[in-house]
């Protein structure tokens, strides 16, 4: 059984391309760009709370770090470098190698420098910390949105939940609403091209991890202000994929996973907006406006204008 440094130096040790020095000492050398700022997250990812147990290894590597990248994202930021910390149950060298391919993958993709980390044994579990570059005063906060302020959601949010509802039993899918949800779940596509094309349009954002409800209800707490959002404009997949439409609504609205993001930009910029959804190749959906009202009140309206009740507003590690 290899040891844990040989692990390392097989699996988790590879070029970098704007690092002074990488993996291989007690600290990495890195040398931030000039007159940028600096954005730093951290997530972690356990098994059977983010990932089923049985889920495929290069799936899982992608994961771990595309999540970090999708707060990037919402930030406004560019993503650099990357640590990972990582407990294994054991030394399984083929599911080791799987999830290095997949998290390196999309290190690659983002142009992403693995410096570091840590590894031991224990009960699986993931935890990535992310540094990321952005010019002074450009990055997207959640407390910059003001009343009058259009809501906007890129994507198809509710698609992961509905896959992870299929493997759980609770709804059965199509084949090919099946391979899309399942997709989505497993290999989520940040919005990084958006983020950095959102610097000076939008007031506010933050990415879809634990449900559309929740995650806007941040913003709406740290901008001190409310909102309304307009159920006939949010995007239709969940209902169209889903037959059990109870379910539907509640993956859209509350199942979070699908690193989507959720900005606030003003009515005047409307038409930037559809026009960086246009250059992107992406659907940007205007759902709803924010209000002068309750600090973190959030109303979800029919056509009429009338309240429509929302069972849940997203995942909460301890509820």
């Amino acid at each position: 059984m290899p040891s844990e440094f040989e692990l390392i130096a097989r699996y988790f040790t590879r070029p970098t391309q704007h690092t002074r020095l990488g993996v291989g000492d007690d600290g990495a050398l890195v040398s931030p760009t000039p007159a940028m700022e600096l954005v730093v997250s951290t997530d972690m990812l356990v098994a059977g709370t983010h990932f089923l147990p049985d889920a495929d290894a290069e799936a899982v590597g992608w994961k771990s770090l595309a999540v970090n990248v999708s707060d990037l994202a919402a930030m406004g930021a560019q993503p650099r470098w990357a640590l990972l910390a990582a407990a294994l149950p054991d030394a399984d060298e083929l599911w080791i190698a799987a999830f290095a391919e997949g998290f390196f993958a999309c290190a690659q993709t983002f142009g992403i420098d693995v410096i570091g980390g840590d590894t031991t044994r224990g009960p699986m579990n993931f935890c990535v910390t992310i540094f990321g570059e952005v010019p002074p005063g450009q990055a997207l906060l959640r407390s910059g949105a003001r009343p009058g302020d259009e809501i906007w959601v890129s994507g198809t949010p509710g698609r992961a939940a509905l896959g992870l509802a299929h493997l759980q039993g609770r709804c059965q899918l199509g084949e090919a609403a099946l391979a899309d949800c399942l997709t989505a779940l497993a290999r989520p596509q940040p919005r990084l091209a958006l983020g950095l094309g959102l610097r000076g349009l939008a007031s506010a954002a933050i990415d879809v991890s634990d449900g559309l409800l929740a995650d806007l209800g941040h913003i709406l707490g740290s901008s001190k202000v409310s909102a309304a959002l307009q159920f006939e404009r949010l995007p239709d997949t969940a209902w169209r994929y889903c037959p059990d439409q109870a379910l539907a609504q509640d993956c859209l609205l509350a199942g979070g996973d699908d690193y989507e993001l959720v900005f606030t930009a003003p009515v005047g910029a409307h038409a930037r907006v559809a026009t960086l959804a246009q250059s992107l190749g992406l659907a940007l959906t205007c759902i709803g406006q924010i209000a002068d009202g309750a600090p973190g009140k959030l109303v979800l309206l029919d056509r009429e204008q009338k309240p429509i009740a929302a069972h849940h507003h997203g995942f909460d590690h301890f509820a």
